[in-house]
């Protein structure tokens, strides 16, 4: 429920006290420069003052001062150093255009100047996001752009987040008198930005109050039903709390365990959404009545578990060690739901005093700035900074801040699927996510050790769609050893710019002959595919923008270089077409045909594709032209065209770039037979949407070995090469590979 919080000290004139309130700070924070902290309030007085003479104040009604002060109360609650309450007191006022950010620089120091600037910038967010539709997203350059300014501010300084938290907070609990058109929008802003980020941070104290007012304004009939449900039954509710913890303090004295034992908060939201979540009624929410237990260390929690289990029957499945398997923002306690006294349903919350603080406080609870003198950091604080600490590290491998943006607005935004671990745990990630990328979610040597994954228990490709629901188990080897397959947009293994920054990073540490032999290697096999046998590599190079075939071996071997821009450039050298260009061929013979000739530089003259050779779009081919004028068109290296050559009855032929129908291709897979072979190398031809005109297969009895020809109908050579890859992907193939027609 809403927290009330503390009124400051006021004088009888309704003005702050504020000696009064230095002092109470100095109470909580002995540490704090008081002499400091009076130059910054008396300043942001001033600055407020005249503001208010000169009717140039931004926000009548509202005063800066004292919202710098609140945010100063909620900040010291948090642990906040002198730095972090100087910028917040003197925020607003800044602003609000009452001082200059070079003032405060100059009167208060760099420190403070920047964060003051850095919570400035996360101002931005609400004017693009939360404008008149704020439901509705606006264009993804603006998405990126507001991401982006929220990033920026967050990596700077972790204290840069929680100011604005504490901002915020001052914002939503005043704004129950202004219009119902402001308290929605800003209601919207804190429930989708600011109450998620919070809940990242770990900071439970302002997370619950944030959620429950925001919920107040966006459902107010929901918020008034339930708040007067919990009033109705409060007498006796509490009574029953007071009950449950005699029984259980009388109990733990018994087996010497020392406890604090507490009736928990209700939460208006959580109630509210567990009873949509779960289709259940109010009297049917476990948590209406619940008791927290703090205890001294980890084996106390585990031994009241067991005393409140031999207490009262537990309910199956309502049971969560979080203790064990922390949440993601490092969150740890232990939950349970029992048929409590007087067979009522009854939540119990155990968790050690240190957990407790951490619950409330969050990346807070051990605060620690850079200079303080203590080389060892607390494994909590640890947990709870590590979203922010990789926000840091994905700066650093990104080039730019394009790819960061967007996984960062992914973080914020409620367009998500949630997976499951083997043993239960929530992964929440961005819609097209790939087992790869779940695997460098969990943890990046958990991605770089991935070599297969079982989805709801089922062995499944890498580059399979993950769906909500879905249990994902990754299957590790035993070294470190990432594949550059997985950074070829074409085959669709990483979808998050996360994993694909961590598997570059891989590679780029590998050592650079390792990148030469892998990136050859990896050239060689896709020519290979597309049945290139002879291309000058080095021109190809130079033409990529590389000195030396071993600088595009490297570049392609690291990551840094697709591979289909290599072929782009192979594609020029020997006229294939690849994506971003439309292939297709008239295959029967072009007398009597009305449709428009895809061969360049034919003219009205008839023509046939020549049955020795075969061309298709993206081979080089030349016209032989017959005593009839008929041009038969072959490849350019055909025996019988080179033999025409001698005569003088050849022309050169490039063929057109906007024709639309498919092509025929020959291919060949070599496989070790086995059943369901033949149903999975189809069911990829009809995911690509390709027709197979003809099909032969011969099988050694002895050897186990099958060969199959196959001809084929395919719209581009793009489609052809991500088909022939998946072929070689599955199980007892060899090869798969474009040949010469028969």
């Amino acid at each position: 429920m809403v927290k009330v919080r503390e009124q400051q000290p006021l004088e009888v004139d309704g003005s702050v006290n504020l000696e009064l309130w230095l002092c109470k700070l100095n109470e909580r924070n002995p540490e704090f420069n008081l002499s400091r902290l009076r130059e910054v309030c008396d300043l942001s007085q001033q600055a407020e003052e005249k503001a208010i003479a000169t009717n140039t104040i931004w926000a009548p009604g509202h005063s800066s001062f004292r919202i710098g002060l609140e945010m100063a109360d909620i900040l010291t609650e948090l642990h906040m150093d002198e730095d972090g309450v100087v910028a917040a007191i003197i925020y607003r006022a800044v602003r609000e255009n009452q001082i200059t950010l070079n003032h405060v620089r100059k009167q208060f120091g760099d420190t403070v100047a920047e964060l003051v600037h850095g919570v400035l910038r996360m101002a931005a967010i609400s004017n693009i996001r939360f404008g008149v539709n704020e439901r509705v997203l606006g264009e993804r350059k603006d998405q990126l752009e507001q991401a982006r300014r929220l990033l920026v501010s967050l990596v700077d300084d972790v204290r840069v987040a929680l100011i604005k938290l504490a901002e915020r907070t001052c914002a939503i609990r005043t704004v129950a008198k202004a219009n119902e058109e402001k308290r929605v929008r800003l209601a919207r802003e804190v429930f989708d930005i600011y109450a998620p980020l919070a809940h990242r941070l770990g900071i439970g104290h302002l997370k619950w109050e944030l959620e429950d007012i925001a919920f107040r304004y966006l459902e107010p009939d929901a918020y008034k039903r339930i708040a007067s449900l919990l009033d109705e039954k409060r007498g006796d509710r509490e009574k029953y709390i007071e009950k449950v913890i005699t029984l259980l303090s009388g109990k733990l004295r018994e087996v010497s365990i020392e406890a604090e034992i507490k009736g928990r908060a209700k939460h208006i939201y959580s109630i509210w959404r567990k009873m949509k979540e779960k289709g259940i009624s109010f009297a049917e929410v476990y948590d209406v009545r619940a008791v927290r237990i703090l205890v001294r260390d980890i084996n106390a929690c585990y031994g009241v578990l067991g005393i409140v289990h031999t207490l009262w029957r537990n309910i199956p499945r309502e049971f969560d060690d979080y203790i064990a398997a922390p949440k993601e923002n490092g969150y740890r306690s232990l939950h349970t739901a029992v048929i409590g006294p007087e067979g009522k349903v009854l939540e119990v919350q155990i968790r050690t005093s240190e957990m407790h603080e951490e619950a409330e406080l969050g990346v807070c609870s051990h605060w620690r700035y850079k200079g303080s003198g203590d080389d060892e950091e607390p494994v909590a604080y640890g947990q709870r900074i590590e979203w922010m600490r990789q926000l840091l590290e994905w700066q650093e491998e990104f080039s730019d801040v394009s790819g960061l943006t967007k996984e960062l607005f992914s973080e914020v935004s409620l367009d998500r699927i949630y997976v499951f671990t083997p043993d239960g745990h929530v992964v929440d990630m961005p819609p097209g996510s790939t087992p790869v990328d779940f695997a460098y979610r969990v943890h990046t040597e958990v991605g770089h050790k991935c070599r297969g994954v079982k989805i709801n228990s089922r062995v499944r490709p890498l580059n399979t769609t993950l769906a909500t629901g879905d249990q994902v188990e990754i299957i590790l080897g035993e070294e470190a050893e990432p594949r550059r397959e997985w950074l070829h947009v074409h085959l669709g293994y990483v979808t998050t710019s996360r994993a694909r920054a961590k598997i570059k990073a891989w590679f780029g540490h590998r050592a650079r002959r390792k990148n030469i032999e892998e990136g050859m290697r990896l050239l060689d096999d896709e020519l290979t595919h597309l049945g290139i046998d002879h291309v000058d590599k080095l021109q190809v190079a130079s033409q990529a923008g590389y000195d030396s075939c071993d600088a595009m071996y490297e570049a392609i071997g690291s990551g840094e270089l697709e591979l289909l821009d290599v072929l782009d450039q192979v594609a020029s050298l020997v006229q294939l077409d690849l994506p971003g260009q439309q292939l297709s061929l008239v295959l029967s013979d072009a007398e009597g045909d009305d449709a428009e000739s895809p061969i360049a530089g034919i003219g009205e003259l008839g023509y046939r594709i020549a049955e020795c050779c075969n061309p298709v779009p993206g081979d080089a081919i030349v016209g032989v032209i017959d005593e009839h004028s008929f041009v038969l068109i072959h490849k350019q290296d055909c025996l019988k065209a080179l033999r025409a050559d001698i005569y003088g009855h050849l022309m050169r032929l490039d063929w057109k770039q906007d024709a639309s129908r498919t092509f025929p291709v020959d291919i060949e897979v070599a496989a070790y037979d086995r059943s369901g072979l033949l149903y999975d190398i189809t069911g990829i031809f009809m995911h690509e949407n390709i027709n197979v005109i003809r099909l032969n297969s011969v099988t050694n009895k002895h050897t186990s070995r099958v060969d199959l020809k196959m001809v084929i109908e395919v719209s581009s050579l793009n489609s052809l090469l991500t088909s022939l890859e998946r072929i070689e992907q599955l199980s007892n193939v060899m090869s798969a590979r474009r040949v010469a027609s028969d």
